[in-house]
Formats: C-alpha cells, structure tokens, sequence
C-alpha cells in the first residue's frame, strides 16, 4: 500500500496538472491530504463510488501518461547518474588534492551537480 501512495504520488508530481481540475482536486485530497473518501465525497457533494472512481480514472490517466512519456522513469535514471558523477568527482579530488586548481574545478562541477538534483 505504501508502495503504491509513493508511486501515484511521484506520478501526481509529474502529471497531475494535466488532469482535470476537479480530479486533481480530488486525487490530491485524497493521496496527498490524506481524506477519506466519505470527506471528500462530502465536500464536492457526491457519492463515496464517485469519488473512488475519480481515483481510479486519475490513477489510470497518470500511469498513461507515464507510459508514454516516462518522465519517471527518465529522472530517476538522471539522479543515478548524476550520484554517480558526483562519486567520481569525489575520487579525483581525492587524488589529485595536491592541485587546488583542478580541485577547484571539481568542486564548481559537484555544485552544479547538486543544484540539478534539487
């Protein structure tokens, strides 16, 4: 279950603003403030099923989205490389510590390696 909150949430990050707008509404209520189906069900004056199949329609519209465009799939793989770059920017500077200028350089490069990662 937990697997699947995280999924659909990296997925709402990604995707969510080309659902349409009462869907996002309701998915992030739902996933990301956590209500219940019966709240939210409440608040938009529909029934519980309604709203579970807002979800679902939601769900399924992002895992499209996700298939054709992987977006996902593409930044996770961009973090592992950029980890690793920064692994061996760490291993030049560890060997050539004696020449500041290069460790300079590196350091410059390990930076902009972070920002790309925020």
């Amino acid at each position: 279950m937990l697997e699947k909150l995280k999924e659909n949430s990296l997925l709402y990050d990604f995707y969510g603003a080309l659902l349409p707008q009462k869907q996002r509404e309701i998915f992030s209520l739902y996933y990301e403030d956590n209500y219940s189906l019966a709240e939210i069900a409440e608040h938009y004056g529909i029934t519980r099923q309604g709203v579970h199949e807002a979800v679902k329609r939601s769900e399924k519209k992002l895992r499209a989205y996700e298939d054709k465009l992987g977006l996902k799939d593409k930044s996770k793989k961009t973090e592992h490389v950029l980890a690793h770059l920064s692994e061996e920017i760490d291993k030049l500077k560890n060997k050539f510590d004696n020449n500041k200028e290069l460790v300079t350089q590196l350091n410059k490069m390990k930076d902009e390696i972070k920002k790309l990662s925020q």
